[in-house]
């Protein structure tokens, strides 16, 4: 199962390791997008699902790390009720402006944000989910305004900037990457530690001035609680096979996305990490969702 519709950051990535990883396991291997909710129906279907090794999720750090926050009351237990297979990739987030914004930098981004006082759109994948997460951060720390406009799902919210239905987004790199080198839209700073290697002249919003952490981007394949480690052990066995393979390598380089080593316990400590950091910063800043 994919939390978001096609065309998101997570279903890009699903499609490129389904049919290498159904060759490898001898079996298909099926996507089904669940979007909604920000991944808490499929994180929810997974963990009640039989824990046989049929249904996985591609989870992401939104759905492990900030729902707990976000939510009064959560279908699941990120630390009880699955079983983290294996961190699949990191993804940066870049922000970008539509063309009917006129916005071509980050300066002059907070500028109309401070002209327009909450009048200036964004969209995003949902209230809680990491597009949102850090278009507040950025808003917080500027000390800006702005006008949220959720979306079922990150395609649906690039669209709208694509279409000028919105001044702007943050989004994964992978997913605006076509429409960035159409020049369809805008990119104007990336919220990662480094610039982005196909955009050498985009800085990072640090750089830009404001001084905000990196925004996590991680996605892991899980499962529910109690898998047999042998059904763990057999996916993982063919999961490095697909993620060797020398076109897979290329393509996630392409989307810019680093593939992420080890297993279950460095998922735990990435989820432990951004639980703590960015479930203080979504409580300070009184985000929720009912």
């Amino acid at each position: 199962m994919v939390p978001q519709g096609a065309g998101s950051g997570s279903d890009v990535i699903a499609r490129l390791l389904s049919d290498r990883l159904g060759q490898a396991l001898g079996q298909p291997v099926v996507i089904e997008n669940v979007p909604g909710a920000n991944g808490l129906l499929a994180l929810g279907n997974t963990a009640r699902a039989q824990p046989d090794g049929y249904s996985l999720v591609l989870a992401g750090v939104s759905q492990i790390a900030f729902n707990p926050a976000l939510y009064k009351a959560l279908p699941y237990d990120p630390s009880k009720d699955f079983t983290y297979l294996a961190p699949i990739a990191d993804t940066p987030f870049v922000l970008v402006t539509s063309n009917a914004s006129g916005i071509k930098s980050f300066a002059q981004f907070i500028e109309q944000a401070k002209k327009k006082n909450g009048e200036l759109t964004y969209s995003s994948a949902g209230v809680g989910n990491s597009t949102h997460i850090a278009m507040e951060l950025i808003a917080a720390t500027a000390g800006v305004k702005l006008m949220h406009v959720p979306y079922k799902g990150s395609g649906a919210a690039l669209t709208a900037v694509l279409s000028g239905e919105v001044d702007a987004m943050v989004s994964v790199v992978g997913a605006t990457l076509p429409q960035v080198q159409a020049g369809k839209v805008q990119a104007i700073a990336v919220l990662g530690a480094t610039r982005v290697p196909q955009w050498p002249q985009v800085p990072t919003v640090k750089e830009a001035g404001l001084n905000v952490p990196p925004m996590p981007g991680w996605y892991a394949i899980t499962g529910p609680a109690r898998l047999d480690p042998r059904i763990v052990a057999t996916f993982n066995t063919a999961l490095q096979k697909v993620m060797a393979d020398p076109v897979v390598k290329a393509r996630l380089a392409e989307l810019s996305l680093p593939p992420m080593s080890g297993g279950e316990a460095e998922i735990r400590q990435r989820a432990a990490t951004d639980t703590a950091y960015w479930g203080d910063f979504i409580r300070k800043n009184n985000i929720q969702v009912e």
